[in-house]
């Protein structure tokens, strides 16, 4: 359901007095439920400081993921925006959000649904649009996400930045989001670093990505054992790897499945078994990519030699991309325990890795 704030603006916004976050927890009786990995931020100040990340926001349109008892609302609303468009799928915070709404009329739209389902290609006004190649429109994606949730939801929304779709359908939309401090780390990884991964690739090649600062754990209700990065996506014009989403995900994946050994041995397993060492060896001389780096140490560059030579084999031979690694794995272990062998133990090491 959707609950919308009564019509009726404000010229120079101000918050009137309202209880204390921790108030707010209190008269609600809110509780951060461990298995929905939830924390709260109580502190305003920093509440503040991860909205200033998002640039500026007078007159915006803000979408909050799951804003919980509603701190980094209150900071969104202070910077002067046209509307807050809050998507909370825990019905507990619905009563304090409501509270917040009447305190600023007309100026906060509330959702009660999952932002993993949730479409937002009709979330704001049609004016808002703009042309990719112009500025990012006056949108932003702000927030706090729980742990067991913000990679999942990256992934989808960097898979709407290729193709354009859900909150980019206005634009280049940025986002401001929490993710743990090692996420963060990954994210905005260079090459050579240690915590270079799927998703550093993933993230650079369609947008800026941004390490914005650190939240140490105790700052939160309850204090979770890590602590937190605020990072910031500004979508890119044009993407490093001009390939579709799914062929690029395929490639890299496939390259980070054996992360400490050298990249081919994990190159190998984009080709069936037969012909396997042929077809790494024509994808990594066509990529000019040298088999014994590392997949820490690849550069973008080699990354989209590897994506555009892996293209032009698979239109040579469409079944290339129907491929499943794992599946062939799973269907030599099935005949190997019909004919009552175990089969060789480097399929049980890859097995184990995977």
């Amino acid at each position: 359901f959707c609950l919308m704030a009564a019509p009726g603006k404000v010229a120079a916004f101000r918050l009137p007095p309202l209880p204390t976050i921790g108030e707010i927890i209190k008269l609600f009786r809110l509780k951060a439920l461990r298995q929905l990995s939830q924390n709260f931020l109580l502190d305003l100040r920093l509440t503040d400081k991860i909205v200033k990340q998002a640039g500026e926001l007078k007159n915006a349109h803000v979408c909050e993921v799951g804003p919980g008892p509603g701190g980094i609302t209150r900071s969104i609303l202070s910077a002067g925006v046209e509307q807050v468009l809050l998507i909370e799928k825990d019905a507990r915070f619905i009563p304090g959000l409501q509270m917040l709404s009447e305190a600023a009329p007309g100026k906060v739209r509330i959702v009660r649904g999952d932002i993993l389902t949730y479409k937002m290609e009709k979330a704001f006004p049609k004016h808002l649009k703009k042309n990719w190649e112009d500025e990012p429109p006056d949108i932003h994606i702000i927030g706090n996400l729980p742990f067991s949730v913000s990679t999942p939801l990256v992934i989808k929304w960097l898979e709407n930045v290729s193709k354009r779709d859900g909150p980019f359908t206005y634009g280049r939309t940025q986002m401001t989001l929490t993710f743990q401090k090692e996420v963060g780390e990954r994210l905005t990884a260079n090459p050579g670093s240690h915590q270079r991964s799927r998703l550093s690739i993933m993230a650079q090649h369609l947008c800026t990505v941004e390490n914005c600062f650190i939240i140490p754990g105790q700052a939160f209700v309850p204090k979770p054992e890590v602590d937190v990065a605020v990072v910031h996506f500004t979508p890119l014009v044009q993407p490093k790897i001009q390939q579709p989403f799914e062929l690029v995900e395929k490639v890299v994946r496939s390259v980070f499945q054996f992360r400490r050994k050298y990249c081919f041995r994990g190159i190998e397993t984009l080709f069936p078994e037969n012909g396997r060492l042929k077809r790494t060896e024509q994808l990594m001389m066509t990529a000019n990519v040298d088999p014994t780096l590392r997949p820490f140490q690849l550069s973008m560059s080699q990354f989209r030699n590897l994506c555009n030579a892996y293209r032009k084999m698979c239109e040579e031979d469409p079944s290339l991309f129907v491929f499943n690694y794992r599946e062939e794995l799973k269907q030599k272990k099935t005949t190997g325990s019909l004919l009552g062998s175990t089969g060789q133990p480097e399929q049980t090491e890859e097995e184990n890795q995977l």
